[in-house]
């Protein structure tokens, strides 16, 4: 079994599943903003809040995106150019300190995913854990260098087939054996069409594939049954993105998490976890009661005096069965025996009233 720490926190098959909120550019372009969206991540159980520290320059080519035709997506309705959007959303690399204090002060964890890998020493010293997005898992690279820190890496996996999935494994796992890998479909619409190509069962085949990672969930759906179903299948570290408010205007807000949803989300996770149990089937403590009150027991239809001899129409099958009570499915033990004692009508039989 893997297990590591996050923070303070052991992230394990067996532990709560850790929550990501991901703020992403929901800053809006302010230091503010972000720090609120912090607190309120923090409020509503959040366990880290994440940022992408990426640079439109070294990200993407303003040509290449400009060329592009025919190619539908979120993407689509934003106001300007795919370059001029990043650009207008980078997180400035001096915000880094201020963010992982504010992190600090509501105590949950500061992570980031950096899109450049020339900002990865200067983060190293903020992080407690790297997060890698679905679009540069065969940037070898940049994820090897990060996996060298040996701090745990998480890896989003959308828009990627099983074989580009192991070619990074078999890389990382030779310098870092701290690994998450997250199932994570990459379109952003907020479509509810969206839940029929999140294949949630994916992580079945992660668990047989890679047998040393925790699963996780990157999910860009709206509500949480995706979440709820990821952690009943294994999940334990779960990336939803977060806003304050899902009509602001900007690349990330239509698709985040709010306060009110994020917090619903939490708790029923923490029912559904909760409810999981330990797989050992037994009388629950809450069912000591409810199984006397259930189930049958043997009992006497009629008055019967002391050496009777028992037969099948003295008896009924009838709720309740106290702990002592002969049991329906052992009738046949009792037929032709004599009790030891005057019976009531309706009187459950023990054992200790038969003559041996």
């Amino acid at each position: 079994m893997n297990k590591f720490k996050i923070g303070k926190k052991f992230i394990s098959d067996n532990s709560p599943a850790y929550f990501i909120a991901d703020i992403a550019s929901n800053h809006d372009g302010s230091l503010t903003k972000a720090k609120e969206l912090i607190h309120m991540a923090a409020e509503n159980g959040a366990d880290a809040a994440k940022f992408q520290n990426f640079f439109a320059a070294t990200l993407v080519s303003d040509y290449g995106f400009k060329k592009l035709r025919n190619i539908k997506s979120h993407q689509s309705f934003w106001s300007d150019s795919a370059f001029n959007i990043y650009k207008k959303n980078e997180v400035p690399l001096k915000w880094t300190e201020s963010l992982f204090n504010t992190c600090k002060k509501y105590n949950i964890e500061y992570l980031t995913a950096p899109y450049d890998s020339e900002v990865i020493p200067y983060l190293n010293k903020f992080l407690c854990a790297w997060k890698i997005g679905s679009g540069d898992i065969t940037w070898h690279d940049n994820v090897i260098k990060m996996a060298q820190t040996k701090k745990p890496v998480i890896i989003s996996t959308g828009a990627s087939n099983l074989s580009e999935i192991k070619k990074i494994y078999k890389k990382i796992i030779k310098v870092n054996k701290k690994i998450c890998l997250m199932q994570c479909n990459t379109n952003y619409s907020a479509d509810k069409s969206n839940f029929k190509y999140i294949n949630l069962n994916v992580l079945k085949s992660f668990k047989l594939n890679f047998k040393n990672v925790i699963l996780g969930l990157s999910d860009h759906t709206l509500d949480c049954e995706t979440v709820l179903g990821a952690v009943a299948l294994g999940a334990r570290i779960i990336e939803k993105h977060f806003t304050d408010n899902n009509n602001n205007i900007g690349p990330d807000h239509k698709f985040s998490m709010n306060p009110r949803t994020w917090r619903e989300m939490i708790d029923r996770t923490r029912n559904l976890e909760d409810s999981m149990g330990d797989g050992v089937k037994k009388l629950e403590k809450n069912e000591i009661n409810t199984v006397i009150l259930q189930r049958r027991c043997i009992r006497i239809n009629k008055n019967l005096i002391k050496g009777h001899i028992l037969k099948k129409n003295d008896l009924d099958f009838l709720r309740p069965c106290p702990k002592d009570a002969i049991p329906p499915y052992e009738y046949e033990k009792i037929i032709n025996k004599k009790i030891n004692k005057d019976l009531s009508e309706g009187e459950y039989l023990k054992y200790t009233y038969l003559i041996k």
